[in-house]
Parts: structure tokens; sequence; C-alpha cells
């Protein structure tokens, strides 16, 4: 599917002010398989509402404690809702204010799931967590240098011919963690946080 001329609407979950509201539990720690199925309802309960193209950011930056089977039903579990041709809506995910406690189990059940998301890290800033084919990790970073481009600009950036550039931008944008547009461009996800 590509996108035109409809504007993505970025929206933020503070999943450490949304817990309270699903659970209750305390605040900051994200733990057990319960919690994490909460605070995924809550965030498709919301998304159902915006019916339009969205950008969700999942913002880990007040959460101290964040166990395996909460990221599991938080964070794989939603994208897997929205990753298939039978989604609800069209939707993609960032993660932020990740840290090392974050980043294992998040990492863990993305392998698990054969899943892949877009995350702003510290020091590095946005990096491609979870599985993906050397090539589509290649192409991932020059997009994300690049902001925007074609698979022809993408192919020079990386050296790769541009059939091969090419799939492996159809294939992240069918795992959501870039944004195919209606002009055979595609955009980095974190270009769009800074769209107006």
């Amino acid at each position: 599917m590509s996108y035109g001329p409809a504007p993505v609407v970025p929206c933020s979950f503070d999943l450490s002010t949304l817990a309270p509201r699903s659970v209750a539990s305390l605040f900051s720690h994200l733990v057990t398989r319960p919690t994490g199925r909460a605070l995924r309802l809550g965030i498709e309960s919301q998304i159902d509402e915006l019916g339009s193209i969205c950008l969700s950011v999942l913002d880990f930056t007040q959460v101290v404690v964040l166990d395996y089977s909460c990221a599991d039903e938080a964070v794989a579990k939603l994208i897997q809702r929205y990753i298939g041709t039978d989604r609800p809506a069209d939707v993609f995910f960032v993660a932020r204010g990740l840290g090392e406690q974050h980043r294992d189990p998040i990492e863990a059940v993305l392998a698990r799931h054969e899943l892949a998301l877009a995350a702003e890290i510290d020091g590095p800033g946005f990096v491609l967590l979870g599985t993906a084919a050397h090539a589509e990790r290649i192409v991932w970073d020059a997009l994300e240098r690049a902001r925007s481009a074609d698979a022809t600009g993408i192919a020079a950036a990386c050296g790769l011919a541009v059939a091969d550039a090419r799939t492996a931008l159809e294939s992240l944008a069918a795992r959501r963690v870039v944004l195919r547009q209606a002009n055979q461009r595609f955009s980095a996800l974190s270009a769009l946080l800074e769209s107006p």
C-alpha cells in the first residue's frame, strides 16, 4: 500500500502513564502478561479512535522495569495486530526512550516473533531492532540517513543493485518499519516525527 498526500498522524503513548489507566500496577514497572495485555488493549482502543494513518510512538522514558511477558503483550502482539494485510488500521510504530533495561526484553520478543521495530536510543539515535536480513539493515540505515529516497537513491548509497534495494525497501515497508509513498519514494519513520 502506498501513501499519497494524506498526512500521517503522530500519536504518542507514554506507557508509564497509560498503565495506571489500564491496570492497577506500579506506574513505572511494566511487569506481567496481564499488564502488557491491558496496555496493548488501551493503545489499540486509542488507535481505533484516530481513523487515519497513524505513527504510534511507544514512549518508554519513564518505565523503570519491563519484563519479557509484558514486552511480548505490549510490543510484539501490538505490532503483529497491525502488520498483516487484514490490519484494522494503518499504523506504524516507533519506540522512544529505550534504555538497556528495555532493550533486552524487546529485542527478545521481536526475535521470537520475527518482527522489527524502529527505535530511538540515546547515543546512536534511531536503530532497527528485531530481525531483519543483512540487506534490509543496510537499506534501512541508508534510508534513515537520507530521510526519504527512492530505490535508485538507496541503491547508490548502499552499493546495491537497484532491484535488490527495491526488494529490501518493499520488505521493510511490508514490515511497517518504513513508509512507502505514492511517488515510488520511501520515508524513514523518524522523518515523519519531524513533520509538522
